[in-house]
């Protein structure tokens, strides 16, 4: 792991593409703005957390196919 110091307003560049910048200072919480590609996903270390686990949820389903997704799903319906 890479670990640098920065001030307020001094930025860090990772790549061409992406640019993190120490936006406020306030008691132990930094604030970071990131300008990034539009296409680049940005997301903190918990929501990213909770997108894996639910893909491999997803995916260690006992689904064989979509119609019998679909029929467990309108079994919820009823």
């Amino acid at each position: 792991m890479l670990v640098l110091t920065r001030k307020l307003g001094e930025s860090i560049a990772i790549d061409d593409h992406i640019k993190i910048v120490v936006v406020q200072i306030k008691g132990k919480q930094v604030r970071l703005g990131i300008k990034a590609p539009k296409e680049t996903k940005i997301h903190r270390e918990e929501v990213y957390q909770a997108i894996q686990d639910q893909n491999t949820e997803a995916s260690q389903s006992d689904f064989n196919s979509l119609s019998d997704l679909s029929a467990e799903l309108n079994k919820k319906d009823d």
